[in-house]
């Protein structure tokens, strides 16, 4: 066995014997087993509302317990293939790649203990809001917009429009979408702020440089209705007329909701669903979920204070900003995180940002790996 092979088995095995304890591999795989033993009785699945939340925890239990094994399997494997390797420099060069390949992925595991939120594992809700700066800021908002789908679509995550209002002149004022696939939330919750673009306007005939600026907000979907309960006398749902492009699909009925909460003024819509029962039941989703978020700031006296106090979308307030001239990056200002390639950012390369600052704010709580 090379001195190579050797160091990076030992590294791995290290790596995964500290994530088995740190992950408490253990009772996680005894957790399993009582909640398959509880969803093989035949009256399980008779309560669709407990089932569902059986499914969740077995789900998220699974996403430690299946790659460590499979990791640590690999690690054997490979101990027992390096064992009789020989002068053949191929084949040490194979093991030395697949090995490096392991590595990356006990890191990639070793980054999932960071999500350890209570709503991280959910879906996301995601808003961007365009800000100070007219077309361009709705124009730049549409690209906000493209970043974070196709961002969605590197990880597999199903993406769905739930509101949209075009810009008068290009781009889009605001839109909602739904990002839906395993810690969802954990993640893009690391993009909410103002994000600021510099660059010379496509919409300025004597190409000068303009900055533009718009604001992204994500929440937690919330699937247990018993979380937030909101009486009926506390909402205000008006209906009106779906936009459209025109053209046959044309909605001519009064399709869209818009539902206010009274207590809080918080109000949402949707146009996306074609019958109004179903777009009122997605502004329920979205009001509960941005209540939850409320409260949930609520109860911490520093988020709290930043919720009564928005800052105003534009300059100053910015978490990240992408400068296309006269040079280009990116650059978080939270974690002083930047890159000089703003086509892959803009492609939806985001994951090097979103580590980042998830690490820093481990680092600030005393916890990570």
């Amino acid at each position: 066995m090379s001195e190579l092979i050797r160091e990076k088995l030992k590294t791995s095995e290290t790596k995964l014997l500290h994530l088995k304890t740190y992950l408490d591999i253990e009772r996680k795989k005894e957790r399993i087993g009582e909640l398959e033993a509880a969803m093989a009785n035949p009256d399980f699945w008779q309560d669709q509302e407990v089932s569902r939340k059986f499914l969740q925890e077995i789900k998220r239990l699974k996403s430690d317990v299946k790659p460590w094994e499979q990791y640590m399997k690999k690690v054997s494997e490979t101990k027992e293939i390096s064992s009789i390797l020989e002068n053949d420099e191929a084949l040490i060069q194979s093991v030395t790649n697949e090995l490096d390949a392991l590595l990356k992925e006990i890191e990639s595991l070793e980054f999932h203990t960071l999500l350890n939120g209570e709503f991280d594992p959910n879906d996301a809700i995601l808003s961007i809001n365009a800000g100070a700066g007219g077309t361009e800021s709705c124009d730049w908002a549409s690209m906000l917009l493209r970043m974070y789908s196709r961002w969605a679509e590197r990880h597999g995550y199903q993406l769905k429009t739930m509101d949209m209002l075009a810009g008068e002149e290009a781009g889009i004022k605001n839109v909602t979408i739904s990002i839906k696939g395993d810690f969802a939330y954990g993640y893009l919750k690391t993009e909410s702020g103002v994000h600021r673009l510099v660059r010379i306007s496509p919409f300025d005939a004597n190409k000068r440089r303009h900055t533009s600026f718009a604001a992204v907000e994500v929440i937690a979907e919330i699937q247990d209705d018993a979380i937030i309960t909101i009486p009926p006398d506390e909402i205000r749902i008006d209906t009106y007329r779906a936009s459209g492009r025109g053209g046959q699909h044309v909605n001519v009925t009064d399709s869209a909701v818009r539902i206010t909460h009274l207590p809080s003024g918080i109000a949402v819509q949707s146009q996306s669903e074609r019958s109004q029962h179903q777009n009122k039941d997605v502004c329920m989703k979205l009001l509960k979920a941005k209540l939850y978020e409320l409260k949930r700031k609520a109860q911490e006296e520093k988020a709290a204070k930043e919720y009564a106090q928005k800052q105003k979308i534009e300059w100053g307030s910015q978490i990240r900003s992408y400068v296309m001239h006269p040079y280009n990056m990116v650059k978080d200002h939270r974690t002083d995180f930047e890159t000089g390639n703003v086509d892959a950012v803009m492609d939806g390369a985001l994951d090097n940002f979103i580590h980042a600052y998830l690490k820093k704010m481990a680092a600030e709580r005393g916890e990570g790996v």
